[in-house]
């Protein structure tokens, strides 16, 4: 007969494979959707220029024109910005290109690194950073994190746990 103790343990287990598996499927599917969010705003960036150039007497100089973000600045930028873009780590490569949420997870990992101490998970990263450890919250740590270590940045040596990848160089140019 199996133990109470074994069976928590056999639940709890599935429990941790389906939230992981559904983590697997989200950050798939945010992937999918940036790639979207990209192709609608290049098709709506598309549609405006021709109404621009069809537009009656639109005289406007092919030169002065023809730079993408100079008449749709307010509706395309809006779009990058809220989606900041992270590049994938190699040699020599700043933090500063990194946005100030991403460089403050990759700064925490590697205070972290320097210190010997191991990796964190997303709630005790949100708990440093003071916020509130909510699953929303966590779940935004979380895909930053996935992204930092898709291109690079970080490593992830247990599942929801995070650090420093090899060769990144902390701030002042530490490893």
């Amino acid at each position: 007969m199996p133990s109470v103790v074994g069976l928590l343990e056999q639940r709890e287990l599935a429990a941790r494979r389906r939230v992981d598996g559904l983590r697997e499927e989200a950050d798939r599917i945010q992937a999918e959707l940036a790639a979207a969010e990209l192709e609608w705003q290049e098709w709506a960036v598309a549609r405006r220029r021709v109404d621009a150039v069809l537009a009656p007497g639109s005289g406007v100089d092919p030169e002065v024109a023809s730079d993408p973000l100079d008449a749709d600045a307010p509706a395309l930028g809006d779009a990058v910005k809220a989606r900041s873009q992270v590049p994938v780590w190699r040699e020599g490569l700043a933090w500063s290109v990194l946005s100030v949420d991403y460089q403050r997870i990759v700064r925490v990992l590697a205070d972290r690194s320097r210190r010997h101490q191991g990796p964190l998970t997303c709630q005790e990263m949100a708990a440093l950073f003071g916020m509130d450890v909510v699953p929303a919250r966590v779940e935004g740590l979380r895909s930053k994190a996935k992204r930092l270590v898709a291109r690079g940045w970080l490593a992830e040596p247990g599942s929801g746990r995070f650090t420093l990848a090899k060769g990144v160089a902390g701030p002042g140019g530490e490893s």
